[in-house]
């Protein structure tokens, strides 16, 4: 377990390993760019382009200060644009503390209690101004995550651990295919930042990123199935959302004819001179950070 449980941890790492080791500051010059066109946009563009979104990935690396920063950006012109019809989603808060979350924005508990019996992420503070903005203008926010204790069995044990929980614990991740291939895109990607196929030990490690991203996904379409005139900002590891894989990949497969955008943002050396057909398939959207 503890090989299992410190090659997660790895991976958690390696995700975020390029804005940790190049710390940015607000004034870091950043580009968008429309991967389908090649043109560089501005932010009112990108959401004028949203009419027919019903959901839309921020894909960021989680310690990128000029990715939260434009998170909350775009959080406020969503908001404008859809008023009480915007509900925002988060990889950084999971299922079962979606009522300790809902007790924050109700005003019923204070922002210390909340961190606290929510398991606010460490870095909390990138993320509090958008959970702020949400409470002061009512915006619903998605718990979206499975919990880590049930990843961690899942990674110790197999897909089949997971049936021996009792039904108050099944609520609180989305149902699991008893067998996960080792195969494809995602696999590929998934053990290149591990450094190799020799730190995935099995498919259950394979299989614990998957009920991540098969969870996030399960915790929006149920939004999505009762508000279906709304819309949804989900933020995640860009790992989650690239090249439509990951969550996106498996909220597809709950709705195929659900229109999803999804935007990649993260630092560049090549920020000067893109190279646009590297970054194509990644997403609707490419935003670029000087290093």
């Amino acid at each position: 377990m503890k090989r299992n449980l410190l090659s997660i941890a790895l991976l958690c790492s390696c995700l975020c390993a390029n804005a940790q080791s190049r710390p940015l500051k607000p004034e870091t010059p950043f580009k968008i760019y429309d991967t389908h066109s090649g043109e560089q946009i501005s932010l009112n563009d990108l959401v004028a382009d949203l009419d027919k979104t019903k959901v839309l990935f921020f894909g960021e690396e989680h310690n990128d200060t000029i990715g939260h920063i434009l998170e909350l950006k775009i959080m406020k012109l969503l908001s404008e644009k859809y008023r009480d019809r915007l509900t925002f989603s988060m990889e950084m808060f999971e299922t079962d503390c979606q009522v300790v979350l809902d007790d924050y924005l109700g005003g019923f508990i204070d922002k210390e209690r909340m961190q606290k019996e929510a398991r606010a992420w460490n870095n909390y503070s990138d993320y509090s101004p958008m959970v702020e903005f949400a409470k002061a203008e009512n915006i619903p926010i998605i718990a979206a995550n499975a919990p880590r204790r049930y990843v961690n069995l899942l990674s110790k044990r197999g897909p089949k651990s997971l049936d021996s929980l009792s039904d108050n614990s099944k609520q609180y991740f989305a149902p699991m295919p008893k067998k996960i291939k080792a195969e494809g895109r995602y696999y590929e990607k998934f053990v290149g930042i591990l450094g190799g196929a020799e730190n995935v030990h099995g498919t259950n490690m394979f299989a614990s990123q998957c009920l991540w991203d098969a969870t996030m996904a399960n915790s929006i379409y149920e939004h999505y199935r009762d508000h279906k005139k709304g819309f949804i900002y989900h933020i995640c590891g860009r790992f989650h959302s690239d090249e439509g894989l990951g969550t996106v990949a498996q909220l597809h497969k709950k709705s195929k004819k659900l229109n999803i955008t999804t935007i990649s943002c993260f630092p560049t050396s090549n920020f000067e001179q893109p190279n646009m057909e590297h970054y194509q398939q990644l997403a609707d959207y490419v935003i670029l950070v000087q290093k």
